[in-house]
């Protein structure tokens, strides 16, 4: 525990808000299919996340407008998942210092374009820290700020001390994000780990559409599922 506790201050002094360990044991299969042999033998999971700011999430709606799309998409994306990326590689040198073998991943980087995936789930390792559940849009739900928050994972082998386990579902029967979602990417189906994503969600239509915009503006924004969730609009 006291490991845990180090590396969590650190994290809070860096300006991490949610921070948790996962136990990977129960995930194993889902963390090799797709990480292959670079997420391979790496026991825990340290997941750390920060907040949107809400001003700048509210202006989603407005994205169309180029001073909207621009403050989201560098204040809401681009710091941020620097801010998480210098972190978690702060982090990584202490736990290596320890003695550990330690693995950062990217904040917003994938490593497969067909699958549209990065080497580790960052929802995956959060949802089994504690911090959340996966609600229809795919997106980890946490209690306090619904999916307005931006994570990164780091994969080690260092001893600690797993701080929870996936939180039951609070969705219910809402299906706004499903609703809102402008090419009706979600099938509305809850979280099961037994399915695939693809059962949820076909990340090929936001693909598509991304691009699309690409063509027409620099700024290519959406996020429409994460600013009409209830539990970040509260």
């Amino acid at each position: 525990m006291y490991l845990n506790t180090k590396i969590e201050d650190l994290a809070k002094r860096l300006g991490i808000a949610y921070f948790g360990v996962a136990d990977l044991s129960n995930a194993l299969d889902t963390v090799l299919n797709q990480g292959g042999d670079i997420v391979k033998g790496y026991p825990y999971s340290i997941s750390l996340g920060i907040p949107l700011l809400h001003s700048i999430v509210d202006q989603l709606p407005n994205r169309h407008q180029r001073a909207a799309a621009l403050n989201y998409k560098h204040h809401a994306y681009d710091i941020i998942n620097q801010r998480l990326d210098i972190t978690a590689s702060i982090l990584s040198s202490f736990i290596q210092e320890q003695g550990h073998r330690v693995l950062p991943i990217p904040a917003a980087e994938r490593i497969d374009d067909e699958r549209i995936c990065a080497s580790f789930s960052h929802k995956l390792g959060a949802g089994l820290s504690g911090l959340g559940w996966i609600g229809k849009s795919c997106l980890l739900i946490t209690p306090e700020h619904g999916p307005r928050v931006r994570w990164t994972s780091i994969l080690t082998d260092a001893p600690l001390v797993p701080t929870g386990k996936l939180m039951d579902e609070r969705c219910g029967d809402c299906i706004e994000c499903v609703n809102i979602c402008p090419v009706n990417a979600f099938s509305g189906r809850a979280f099961n780990c037994h399915e695939p994503r693809e059962a949820r969600y076909d990340a090929r239509k936001c693909e598509k559409y991304f691009n699309k915009m690409e063509v027409r503006s620099k700024s290519a924004v959406c996020g429409m599922c994460l600013y009409i969730c209830p539990y970040g609009r509260k």
